[in-house]
């Protein structure tokens, strides 16, 4: 393999390296600059002030910040993102990974039902612009737009869960209980609330890129050949009309797996979203950081990859060298 083609690759690994570092320094500010004691909210106020000194000392409070800081890093390299400060007192790697999979499988699936819902419609409606059709596409997307999801999730709780029974209302279970089909009906409608909001947002996008892909000049001469519609939509028209789908797709996985927290608290999920909120209420800034640590390497290690796609999807990016 020539140098050139390892260029880019390489280039992309360093400003990933560098992402996250700046991300790691962010992420470690963020909590520590807070306002506030740490000590005094974990013990509480009223305390003998050799009880604060003991905890400052024992959390490494009292160490320089940027000591502080490489202790952590260095840990968070090995994959030791410290301990909880709040008891029930817990390894932050362990709570993050019993967390991680479940904000993981409900912004996946919310994600693969808005993809199979608004690929179709958004492809229909860009077909038939100006049409009947496309208005009311148009106008349906627009009004979930409108919909907080805090009340799509409380108008599907209300009407699949209450009134016809077919879907639990809290509870969860884990997929590696052994039990697919129950995992799988218990994460349905946060799933769908999740779903809704994004289903909107891609069809909207998608139909403006086809719209102007129908319009180049190899689409019309496919259409001028006779070619069936379908596979001028498929073949030729979808995959250079992707590009802002991808990235949006991308940019929500890495959203969606941590701010869940009103559709995780709707529906009793112990995800990401409840963790780093109950960390926070409690003043456990090491579950904090190490929470959003993992959830700020998701979203730059996925749009890296996103990024990378690009070649796949587009085969001129490919002759783009850096």
């Amino acid at each position: 393999m020539s140098f050139a083609a390892l260029r880019r690759p390489a280039l992309r690994l360093l400003e990933l390296l560098g992402v996250l570092f700046i991300a790691s320094i962010g992420v470690f500010s963020l909590v520590v600059l807070l306002p506030g004691d740490p000590a005094v909210d974990i013990l509480g106020a009223g305390r003998a002030p050799s009880e604060y000194a003991a905890l400052r000392t024992e959390l490494g409070l009292d160490q320089p910040l940027v000591t502080r800081y490489l202790d952590w890093l260095g840990g968070a390299l090995t994959g030791d993102l410290g301990r909880s400060v709040v008891p029930p007192q817990s390894d932050v790697t362990d709570r993050v990974l019993s967390a991680l999979p479940v904000s993981f499988e409900i912004a996946a699936l919310g994600l693969l039902i808005a993809l199979l819902i608004a690929v179709p419609l958004a492809m229909w409606s860009a077909y038939r612009e100006g049409s009947a059709a496309d208005r009311i596409i148009g106008a349906g997307t627009f009004g979930v737009l409108s919909v907080p999801s805090f009340l799509a999730g409380l108008l599907l709780i209300l009407v699949l869960a209450n009134s016809a029974g077919w879907f639990p209302r809290s509870e969860w279970v884990r997929m590696g209980d052994g039990d697919l089909l129950g995992n799988l009906h218990h994460a349905f409608l946060p799933a769908l609330t999740v779903a809704l909001a994004e289903l909107a947002m891609f069809t909207r996008v998608l139909r403006g890129d086809l719209i102007v892909t129908l319009r180049e000049d190899y689409i019309l001469a496919a259409r001028a050949k006779g070619m069936n519609p379908l596979r001028v939509l498929f073949t030729d028209a979808l995959r250079p009309s992707s590009f802002s789908l991808v990235t949006l797709l991308g940019l929500s996985l890495g959203r969606l797996i941590g701010s869940t927290v009103v559709v995780e608290y709707l529906f009793s999920l112990p995800g990401m979203g409840t963790l780093i909120v109950n960390a926070a209420g409690q003043g456990d800034y090491p579950m904090v950081q190490g929470a959003v640590l993992t959830i700020a390497v998701i979203y730059v290690v996925i749009n890296a990859g996103i990024d990378l796609s690009y070649g796949y999807l587009d085969p001129r990016t490919r002759r783009v060298h850096v």
